[in-house]
C-alpha cells in the first residue's frame, strides 16, 4: 500500500515537471519526462511493485537466496580445491584409460580384439605414430640436434 502511494506521488511530480518543461517550449524533453513519470504507475497497475515488495519482506525468500548462495559457495570451493590438487578431469580420464590398458597383456601392442579384426603390421620403432605416445627422451633429441648444429 505504501509502495503504491509513493509510486503515484512520483508519477504526479513527474507529470508536473513535464508540464512546466512543455510550457518552456522544450517539447522533446517534456515528452521524455512524461514517459519516465508514467513508468511507476504502470508498474503498480501490472502488479510488479506488489510482487517485489512480497519478495523483499518475506523471510522465506531471503532464506532461499541464502541457500542458493551457500550452494554456489560450496561449488566454487570444490572447484578451487580441485584445481589446487592438480586432479583435473583430464588427468582422471588418462588414469582411467591407463588402468584399462593394464588389463591387456604386457607384451601385446594392442588389445586382442583389434588383432582379431585384422589389424595391420605394427609401425616402425623409430618415430611414434598417431596412436603411440612419444617417450620423454625422444622429444628432446630433435632439439639437442638443432642446438649442436648451431654450436650451443
Amino acid at each position: 500500500m505504501l509502495a503504491e502511494t509513493i509510486c503515484s506521488a512520483v508519477s504526479a511530480a513527474g507529470l508536473g515537471i513535464a508540464a512546466i518543461t512543455a510550457y518552456r517550449k522544450r517539447f522533446l524533453t517534456a515528452t521524455r519526462i512524461l514517459a519516465y513519470s508514467l513508468v511507476p504507475v504502470g508498474l503498480v497497475m501490472t502488479g510488479v511493485v506488489e510482487w517485489v515488495s512480497d519478495i523483499a519482506f518475506k523471510p522465506s525468500v531471503w532464506i532461499g537466496f541464502g541457500l542458493l548462495a551457500a550452494a554456489w559457495l560450496l561449488f566454487m570451493t570444490t572447484r578451487a580445491v580441485e584445481r589446487r590438487s592438480g586432479s583435473t578431469r583430464k588427468e582422471r580420464r588418462v588414469a582411467r584409460a591407463a588402468g584399462s590398458r593394464a588389463a591387456v597383456a604386457p607384451a601385446a601392442s594392442s588389445p586382442s580384439s583389434a588383432s582379431a579384426a585384422g589389424a595391420t603390421a605394427p609401425q616402425a620403432q623409430g618415430r611414434p605414430g598417431k596412436g603411440q605416445a612419444a617417450a620423454p627422451g625422444d622429444d628432446f633429441s630433435d632439439i639437442e640436434a638443432i642446438l649442436k648444429k648451431h654450436g650451443i
